[in-house]
Parts: C-alpha cells; sequence; structure tokens
C-alpha cells in the first residue's frame, strides 16, 4: 500500500482513549462555544473573500508564514527560507513532524499545488504569480519558487493575514479549478474541521487535532505558537443579536464575535463579562458595484452616486450612533494607515444635494435602469448599509429594488454575473479590516483586475500599472507617490463607495489568552 494511503487508513481508525481520568472531566469545560459573525455557508478560503469564511480557515489551515502584530514575517510551517543572490529563486523549508488532519503528511507538493491555486485567485496572489516561474517540490520537504523577475515582497504574500490566506491544503484537494469550492475540508492547523456535525445555518465543529506541532515562540496574530487548549470549538450560529446576548450573559455561549453596538451597555453591566475592540485599525464599509452590468459599468453614473454619499448616515447606523466606535474616512485608504489621506476627496465635501446628484445622473446618461440591491438580514454590521443606500438611490431618482436575505445566500448570490433580470446584481455592501486593504498589493477592492478580480469585477489598467509599479518601488516615498496616483485616479473610476471608518466589538466571559488586533481566532484561548 502507498505511504500516504496507508497513513490515510490508520488516521481513519478509532482514536484510543486518552489517558487519565476522563469521566471526572466536565465535557463543557473542555469546549469553546463561540457565536460567529454569521453563518458559515462556504467552506473554501481560496473560493471566498467572506470574513467568517476566512475565520473559518484561520482555526484549520496553516501557512507557510506568519504575521506578527507588529507586522514581522515570520516562519509558521516554514522551518526556514533561502533566497539566490540574484532573488529569482526561493527555497523554503519545512519544519519537521507537520501532518494534515487525515494523518498524510504535509508534503511540499502539496505546498506547490496550494501555492498555484491561491495565486490565481487572492488579490497580491495574482501579483506574485504573475512573476512566478513555477512553485515546485524539491523534496519532501523542499519548496522552490522561481521567478521570471525578482518579486521584493514574496513573502509578505505568503504572510498575509487575511482573506485570501495562502493556506497549504493537500494536493488532492489543491488541484481544484480556484472557481469551484474544494469538495472536502482538510488543513493542518491546530484544529480539524469535523463535518460530520456541520449543520449550515445552526453550528459548526471543530475538534483539536492532536498531531499539531506549535511553534515554540509565543503567539502573535498569525505567527508563533498556536496552542489549542480546548478539545472542541463549537461555533453556535444565532442570527438574533438579543438571543446571542441573553445566551452570552447565562453562559450557554462563551464568545460573541461581534456585539450589536445597542447591546453593549447591557453586556458591560453582566458579571465576568469582558466587552473590548480587539481590532485597532477598525473596518472600512464599502458599496461594490457590478461593473459588468448597467447601470454602473458607466463611471460617470458611479461619480454621481458618489457626490450623493454621507459618510455619518452608515457608520452611525451600525454603531448605535456610538462616538468612540466610527469616525468619517474621506479616503480610498484606511485612515490611520500610511497611505490614509484625504488626497482628491472632494466629491465627499460639504453639503448633500440629492437634486443635484440627480442632474448629474440624467447628464451621464440613467435611462432608469433597475439597480439590485443586495442586503443581509442576519449581519448586523453590513445589513444597515443596503438599507441606507436603497434608500439614497430612490431619493437621486434611482428604481431600486432592495433584497433581502441571509449572509450565506448573498455571498452565494454575487459571484453571478448574469443581468439582473436573470438573477444578477447591481449592489453589495460588506467591510474590509483596515489592515487587510492598507496598501496595494492587498486591496481587492481597489484593485483593477477585471473578471480575475474580487466581485463586482472592477477593471482599470491604469490601476494595475501603478501597483506593479508600487511592488517594485526602492523607497517608501515612492510608494507613497505611487499609493496616491492610486487614488486620484479611484476618485474619479469609483471601484466603490467607501462607508467611514468604525470599530466592532467583542464579548467574551470566563476566558483569557484572546489576541489582540486579530478575528476571532481560537488559539491560546483558555478558561480564566
Amino acid at each position: 500500500m502507498h505511504r500516504r494511503s496507508l497513513l490515510k487508513a490508520a488516521a481513519a481508525l478509532p482514536a484510543a482513549p486518552l489517558a487519565g481520568p476522563a469521566l471526572a472531566q466536565d465535557p463543557r469545560a473542555r469546549t469553546l462555544r463561540m457565536v460567529p459573525q454569521a453563518n458559515l455557508t462556504s467552506l473554501d478560503p481560496i473560493w471566498t473573500t467572506a470574513g467568517v469564511t476566512e475565520n473559518h480557515a484561520w482555526t484549520v489551515f496553516d501557512t507557510l508564514f506568519g504575521l506578527t502584530d507588529d507586522f514581522q514575517v515570520r516562519p509558521q510551517m516554514a522551518e526556514g527560507h533561502e533566497a539566490s543572490e540574484d532573488r529569482r529563486t526561493w527555497t523554503i523549508r519545512l519544519r519537521e513532524g507537520l501532518r494534515f488532519h487525515d494523518g498524510e503528511p504535509v508534503l511540499a507538493r502539496d505546498c506547490a499545488a496550494s501555492l498555484a491555486r491561491w495565486a490565481r485567485r487572492d488579490t497580491f496572489g495574482q501579483s506574485l504569480g504573475a512573476a512566478v516561474e513555477a512553485f515546485e517540490a524539491v523534496d519532501d520537504r523542499t519548496l522552490r519558487i522561481r521567478l521570471k523577475a525578482p518579486f521584493p515582497l514574496l513573502l509578505e504574500a505568503l504572510a498575509k493575514p487575511f482573506a485570501n490566506g495562502a493556506f497549504i491544503m493537500p494536493e488532492r484537494l489543491a488541484r481544484t479549478d480556484p472557481f469551484q469550492q474544494v469538495p472536502e475540508i482538510i488543513g493542518s492547523g491546530p484544529y480539524r474541521f469535523v463535518p460530520g456535525e456541520y449543520v449550515s445555518g445552526s453550528r459548526v465543529v471543530y475538534a483539536r487535532h492532536a498531531g499539531y506541532v506549535p511553534r515554540q515562540e509565543p503567539p502573535s496574530r498569525t505567527a508563533g505558537g498556536k496552542l489549542a487548549h480546548f478539545e472542541r470549538v463549537e461555533w453556535v450560529i444565532i442570527p438574533d443579536s438579543a438571543t446571542a446576548a441573553a445566551a452570552l450573559q447565562s453562559g450557554e455561549v462563551d464568545w460573541w464575535e461581534q456585539v450589536n453596538a445597542d447591546l453593549i451597555p447591557a453586556l458591560r453591566r453582566g458579571r465576568g463579562i469582558t466587552v473590548e475592540i480587539n481590532n485597532l485599525l477598525g473596518y472600512i464599509g464599502v458599496c461594490r458595484f457590478n461593473f459588468l452590468q448597467p447601470p454602473f459599468d458607466n463611471p460617470a453614473i458611479r461619480r454621481a452616486v458618489l457626490h450623493a454619499l454621507n459618510q455619518e448616515d452608515y457608520v452611525r447606523a451600525v454603531t448605535a450612533n456610538d462616538p468612540e466606535a466610527w469616525r468619517v474616512c474621506h479616503s480610498m485608504w484606511p485612515c490611520g494607515t500610511p497611505y490614509g489621506t484625504t488626497a482628491g476627496s472632494g466629491a465627499l465635501d460639504g453639503p448633500r444635494d440629492t437634486a443635484r446628484v440627480r442632474q448629474m445622473l440624467q447628464a451621464a446618461g440613467y435611462k432608469g435602469e433597475r439597480v439590485v440591491v443586495l442586503n443581509p438580514t442576519d449581519f448586523p454590521t453590513i445589513g444597515p448599509f443596503g438599507q441606507i443606500t436603497a434608500d439614497l438611490l430612490q431619493r437621486c431618482g434611482m428604481t431600486v429594488e432592495l433584497q433581502e436575505m441571509d449572509w450565506g445566500s448573498l455571498v452565494q448570490r454575487r459571484t453571478s454575473k448574469e443581468p439582473v433580470d436573470k438573477g444578477g446584481w447591481s449592489i453589495f455592501h460588506t467591510w474590509w479590516p483596515g489592515i487587510s486593504i492598507m496598501n496595494p498589493a492587498v486591496n481587492a477592492p481597489i484593485r483593477g483586475q477585471g473578471e480575475r478580480g474580487w466581485f463586482g469585477w472592477y477593471r482599470n489598467d491604469t490601476v494595475e500599472q501603478l501597483t506593479a509599479a508600487w511592488l517594485l518601488a526602492d523607497s517608501a516615498a515612492e510608494q507613497q507617490r505611487l499609493a496616491e496616483a492610486i487614488q486620484q485616479e479611484s476618485w474619479q473610476a469609483v471601484p466603490f463607495l467607501p462607508l467611514g471608518q468604525f470599530f466592532i466589538r467583542t464579548a467574551h466571559r470566563g476566558l483569557t489568552g484572546v489576541l489582540k488586533g486579530t478575528s476571532p481566532y481560537p488559539w491560546n484561548v483558555r478558561r480564566a
């Protein structure tokens, strides 16, 4: 029997009983129960950029390199790396003892196939992929990346901490077309997905991966030792915010990932409940157009809508008007990051005038085309966006249809490129963590990659040329200049409407070790 097949067969056998007084242990104490931001419907983190899928992926998968809290790249699955003198050949050595959840060893050919698939879908990955001659296995533990030309940010690409991460999966799964979902979820991270207990709309279950060998360094964002202190992690899907709050208060769940703003005062009064902001760069609200279909295939119509935008309406709505939880950000980049300036943002200044926008739309050639706005009913930090936009566009004279659905259905629906009368769409809203869109390499909404890019399929060759120059720039000053040029072009082409910057609080009870500056990663977390 082939070695990998033998290991897989062995992994399928019942596990031996754990040593120790198992009967004396409280199963509830060994389980972390969390209410995630939304229902998990899409399991493949390369196929979609949905945040809930990304959090699922960080629980299950691992990456060759991780990123620390201070944005330093560190080896993760990798033992180390070497680069040739001309920087066109990179050799990465895997750590010993890495195993997938089915018992098979992680091999270099798994990594090569995984990176090749990721590089066809991810924004940063596509930039790297254009420079790659080959991802190839030298031997079982040695991966080689051959480049057509030097790519200075190669390690930063492999370590990116947000969607789409360069997650490593078995070669047989990584051979799946990146525009199709993989048939099963097998990773090598600290927890394994339990498919037999997955019920969309109800719960997601993960079990500790006994074969995981953590690094020895302290955990820091996606780098360092990922210690799984719980036997099981259960995601409990609770769409109703009041019900989620009650479950946390009663101790039925331990963690509520994203707290609805109007429930924060009550939770703060709860004994043993910690309410805090983990993501200090906040989130950027985004109104995304469909660029393949009218009316938003017309940049003049997009510019007209930009003149109607009032960011305060959006960020006040999703934060219950908490002044500490939002700010106006008249930038195409996250405010508080190096490129977050207001240069060129004049369209957002001054009083809003819907009568003037009506005239601009008429001059741009708007002919009354139906605008379909997709909107989630079960996502409190996104749902208000769609309702505000639908009302705004109607007041500006557009024909608007607000179609409300759960987030999982929206994530599926936004993949359609059909016209609205055949099940397509015109607008959807979401948010991106500030860190995930802070520069041209990773900012999927601003990139102009067309049908290879993010949903909406915005194409802008000028932005792509500027991004290519940014990736190779030899000074911070030149990168700053190029980022500002991308912003100036974006105010004219309007790849999305920036809806402002806001902060989402998380709440948990009886837990320690929750990492700062991250999504709700389960490693390092334990009961107090």
